[in-house]
């Protein structure tokens, strides 16, 4: 008989995380499949700088040191954050490591990728779910950080945070939504600055409610097929992509359509394709492609949110309940995000 693959991964994940949590589970204090909101921060709390992807410079290091300072933050680096090895911030073990030991040092109240690049898929074999769950705390970041951001909300059913890394602009405007997210825990309403070049525009109107899940484009689709990825179904998916020419986003779209992602949405956000060019002619624009894949859906849809590689950012968690509106291109909080 043959077993499916992936099904039998996740179940041996899930079964190995129930196993290791089972004395909390006889308490009847955790349940498997409760999702987990990490607790909030707080002033003078401290956050773990950690290199999962590219390359990290000391100068991007001592500016993230200043900026975290002026939100009331401590700093605390990751071992090898400093580490190179071709184009990584170090070998896969060793900056698996350094998220593994962020999450079990108990001093370190929420965890900052330093930026994005490439290198977050190598290190999901290596990341200690169990463990992730047992200590709870906020991770944050984009980009390529969206493989740690699904992978741990799939396996340690854990709320996570799609929002600036430590190199991103922290203005006022990301910072705002930093502070009362992950600070106050409001469940706010984001709706994109007055100031933004890209306008909201409507694919397919409507309102839908769902849990919020999403991330960067590429990175997304190169887990379909993996046991790190979420369920799909009744969810309000959010992507962005950066420097895609519009051929590549239709083959990617194409991709989660024919891996039946796309037909188990309630809603779709489009953030914004950054330097993403038409190409060669005869070519299709960026909105053709996205009615193609999404008016068929009869789902709400837009693109243009404040979403991507962008200065001004919200934070979206991923996990929390929502309710978007396409028409306005508002998204709102359900429920706290933090403990």
């Amino acid at each position: 008989m043959t077993i499916n693959r992936r099904k039998f991964l996740t179940s041996f994940g899930l079964a190995t995380l129930a196993t290791q949590l089972q004395p909390l589970i006889a308490q009847g204090q955790l349940s498997p499949q409760t999702i987990l909101k990490p607790p909030r921060l707080q002033i003078g709390d401290t956050v773990g700088l950690i290199a999962p992807a590219g390359i990290v410079d000391p100068e991007d290091i001592a500016a993230a040191q200043r900026n975290f300072a002026d939100l009331g933050l401590k700093v605390k680096l990751g071992k090898h954050i400093l580490n190179r090895y071709g184009y990584l911030a170090g070998k896969d073990s060793d900056r698996a490591a350094d998220l593994n030991a962020m999450f079990a040092d108990r001093s370190v109240k929420a965890i900052i990728a330093m930026r994005g690049g490439w290198g977050c898929n190598r290190i999901l074999p290596l990341l200690n779910y169990p463990r992730i769950r047992a200590h709870p705390k906020i991770l944050i970041g984009y980009s390529d950080i969206t493989s740690l951001l699904l992978a741990i909300n799939a396996r340690s059913r854990l709320i996570t945070f799609h929002g600036p890394v430590a190199t991103s602009t922290w203005n006022q405007f990301t910072v705002d939504y930093v502070k009362r997210i992950l600070f106050a825990g409001e469940a706010v309403t984001m709706q994109n600055p007055p100031t933004q070049e890209v306008q909201i525009s409507t694919i397919a109107p409507g309102k839908a409610r769902g849990k919020l899940v999403g991330g960067n484009l590429s990175v997304l689709t190169a887990m379909v097929g993996s046991p790190y990825l979420p369920a799909w179904n009744q969810s309000i998916l959010f992507i962005e992509e950066i420097g895609e020419d519009v051929y590549r986003v239709d083959r990617m779209l194409t991709q989660l359509k024919n891996a039946g992602i796309l037909n188990r949405i309630a809603g779709l956000i489009f953030g914004q394709c950054t330097n993403c060019s038409l190409g060669d002619a005869p070519n299709f624009t960026l909105t053709q492609v996205l009615q193609d894949h999404i008016l068929p859906l009869n789902i709400p849809a837009w693109y243009g949110s404040a979403i991507g590689h962008i200065k001004d950012k919200f934070t979206l968690p991923v996990g929390v309940q929502v309710e978007i509106d396409a028409n306005t291109g508002i998204i709102q909080l359900l429920e706290p995000a933090v403990s």
